[in-house]
């Protein structure tokens, strides 16, 4: 009796006949989305893994309890179970019992949360991570990666004798300049609440422990950021980058303050235009003292002739 014959196919099966026969029976070969087999014996002659099946999905309004997808922010890669107060999944109001019952169960959530002092500082630590880069209005993914090297340095034990909000911040400033991003030491030290000498001082350790790929930032970066707090036209804008990269290129920036520099390209750009700013004001946007901003600019004017 060939098997095909002990159960009903369905009108859904994609079934098609082959030539082929079989090579044990010489029997009829089928096959259909999954695997090719011999009707009359049984035999699996090949399989498919590839599902050639439709990638829809259902768009109906039905409510799914799903978690949220697994980060590198939160110590335990955001698996927590978060215990509610006052409505229950369906919105519904608890009553006194049931809230009373459910704060009992976020204490002693509370209590076990941190199976160990390394995890709670992680939390800790982490939480000061996302505090700055909110602050900084950075975005996830270089927030992620100040997660994560926040948790290499751990890891290496590099937080011993050190504060937790000192790592915390020189781990933002260390994803800034291993992206590229133009953010000086007091940018980070000012919303981390720390000193910028404790901030400088974590972040050579990170970088000599862990062997960042930190990229030097060049001068024509802080360009639109000083133009923007000085509230500058477009022309002395595009005029002062200009000046920057003719600098770059010709290798003069090399070991020089990069947002000093900008400044002096930028003051240079607006005396060209016929404006002419205090020094003193140009400085302070660049956070450098005023002979900075002069001795640069002469660098620029040489360029210039």
């Amino acid at each position: 009796m060939p098997t095909s014959d002990s159960y009903a196919r369905g009108f859904d099966e994609d079934v098609q006949t082959t030539g082929n026969q079989c090579p044990e029976c010489g029997g009829r070969v089928t096959t259909n989305v999954v695997e090719t087999v011999c009707e009359d014996c049984g035999l699996v002659i090949d399989e498919q893994r590839i599902d050639h099946g439709p990638e829809w999905r259902s768009c109906t309004d039905e409510k799914q309890r799903t978690g949220g997808p697994l980060t590198v922010a939160r110590h335990d890669r955001g698996l927590s179970t978060e215990i509610g107060k006052h409505t229950d999944a369906s919105g519904n109001t608890l009553s006194g019992r049931k809230r009373r019952q459910l704060g009992r169960l976020r204490r002693e959530q509370s209590r076990g949360r941190f199976q160990s002092k390394a995890e709670r500082n992680l939390a800790h630590g982490l939480g000061e991570v996302r505090r700055i880069s909110s602050a900084l209005g950075l975005s996830e993914t270089l927030r992620d990666q100040a997660c994560q090297l926040f948790r290499s340095a751990q890891n290496e034990n590099l937080l011993r004798g050190r504060s937790i909000e000192g790592i915390a911040a020189a781990s933002v400033y260390g994803a800034c300049r291993c992206t590229g991003r133009s953010q000086t030491l007091d940018d980070v030290a000012v919303p981390a609440r720390v000193e910028q000498s404790r901030v400088k001082n974590a972040y050579q350790t990170l970088n000599a422990e862990l062997g960042l790929p930190a990229k030097p930032v060049q001068p024509s970066a802080f360009v639109p950021r000083l133009a923007s707090e000085l509230a500058c036209p477009d022309d002395v804008r595009r005029q002062a980058r200009t000046l920057a990269e003719r600098a770059e290129t010709t290798g003069v920036t090399a070991g020089v303050h990069p947002a000093g520099f900008a400044a002096a390209c930028l003051y240079e750009a607006l005396r060209e235009r016929g404006r002419h700013p205090l020094k003193t004001r140009v400085a302070e946007a660049a956070d450098v003292c005023v002979s900075t901003v002069r001795t640069h600019q002469q660098t620029v004017r040489k360029l210039e002739l």
